[in-house]
This record gives C-alpha cells, sequence and structure tokens, in this order.
C-alpha cells in the first residue's frame, strides 16, 4: 500500500494523521528536563543510545555540578566521566562534552549557536541533536529523527529507510513546514504511550486505520 501511495496521498494522510495525534497527546513536548540550551545540548549528546528517562535521572545533579559551560571545560575529564556513566557510552560522552564545552567557549563566547551549520560543527552534535536544541530552544521547525520517529514513521509507510538524514528529509517533503515539530513531540508521544516498540496497542491507536502496518502487529 505505501510503495504505490503517492506524494500527495501521502500529504493528506499525514494531515489526518497528525490532527488525531495532537488530540490524543495535546500536552506533548520534549522528552529531556532542561532550563537553557546548554542544558538541553548537554542531555541531548547523554540521550545517545539511552532513554530520556535514565537521562533525566542524571541530568539534575549534573547540571547543578557543573552549571556553566566552563565547569564543564574544564572538569576533570574522570570526574564527568563518573556523572555520566549510567547514560552508557560514558567515556565517549564525557568527552564529546567536554570537547563541545571548549568549542564553545573558543568560538562562541561560551553561548549555544543558533544555526545548524555551527551546532552541527561541534563534538558529539549530529542534525538530531542540533534540531532537537533548535526547535525546542531557539523556535526553529525541524524534524527530530530518533528511534520513535525513525521506527513509527515505517511502520506508517511514510518512509522505507533506516537513516535518519534520509528520513528527516524525506519527512520535509512531506509535512508542512509549520508542523514539523509538531511532528516531533507527536510521534514521540505517541511511541511512548501507544505504538510501543515491542508490545504495540494497535486496539487502542487513534491512527490504526491509517497505517498500513496495524493489521501485522
Amino acid at each position: 500500500m505505501a510503495r504505490r501511495e503517492s506524494k500527495t496521498a501521502k500529504r493528506e494522510r499525514i494531515s489526518v494523521i497528525l490532527d488525531r495525534l495532537s488530540r490524543s497527546y495535546p500536552d506533548a513536548k520534549v522528552g529531556l528536563d532542561f532550563e537553557t540550551p546548554l542544558q538541553l545540548l548537554i542531555a541531548t549528546i547523554l540521550s545517545a543510545q539511552c532513554t530520556d528517562a535514565r537521562v533525566n535521572m542524571v541530568t539534575p545533579g549534573l547540571f547543578e555540578k557543573y552549571p556553566t559551560v566552563h565547569d564543564y571545560a574544564h572538569a576533570p575529564i574522570e570526574e564527568l566521566e563518573d556523572a555520566v556513566r549510567t547514560t552508557g557510552f560514558y567515556k565517549n560522552k564525557a568527552r564529546n562534552i567536554q570537547l563541545c564545552c571548549r568549542q564553545l567557549i573558543e568560538r562562541h563566547n561560551g553561548d549555544v549557536p543558533e544555526t545548524m551549520q555551527d551546532l552541527t560543527q561541534l563534538a558529539g552534535v549530529g542534525r538530531k541533536t542540533a534540531n532537537c536544541v533548535l526547535t525546542n530552544c531557539f523556535g526553529a521547525q525541524g524534524i527530530t529523527v530518533d528511534t520513535h520517529v525513525t521506527r513509527i514513521s515505517n511502520l506508517l509507510g511514510l518512509v522505507n529507510d533506516e537513516d535518519a538524514v534520509r528520513i528527516e528529509f524525506a519527512l520535509m517533503e512531506l509535512i508542512p513546514q509549520e508542523r514539523w515539530n509538531e511532528f516531533n513531540h507527536s510521534i514521540i508521544a505517541h511511541g511512548r504511550a501507544t505504538c510501543i516498540a515491542r508490545r504495540p496497542k494497535c486496539d487502542q491507536c487513534p491512527i490504526s486505520d491509517l497505517c498500513p502496518s496495524a493489521s501485522l502487529s
């Protein structure tokens, strides 16, 4: 079904999907807790291969211990590793966070930049992390392709791909720009509450009639 569907038909289906999901999850928002762009940048780096719930358990203590970009930049690396250990891949994450913060100081006077180009030149920051920061801190519209967006976009037949960047650009062609953030938040909320990876609740899904994978679950 999805392979024969035209882009026009997909766009019409996505519009209905978004309308329904927005009604089902009216308070959907980013799952990471933060107060500043720096905090969200750090939290998003930590969220790689880790759940938002786990990151949110780590960040209160982390943000209290390292309140500024300079604190991360000059922290003993072993200390920083211990602080993020439970998020997994802690050595790489600690190294990226420290280098990223040093780059912020050297290139941006310690501020988190507001462009995709500048963000993706920082250590540990890809398009997913950059989009998350830009959309939630600076009012930009973007599609943040995490595991939920990847999985559900494929299940819905909107894409047939596992590459995050290709998925992002494919979805940008199908979804009106003013609804990109709405798509992010609604799809992620749906993935957590209903379209759960190992036990999808298709019988409770508000968009099951629009999902070519529903009958397979």
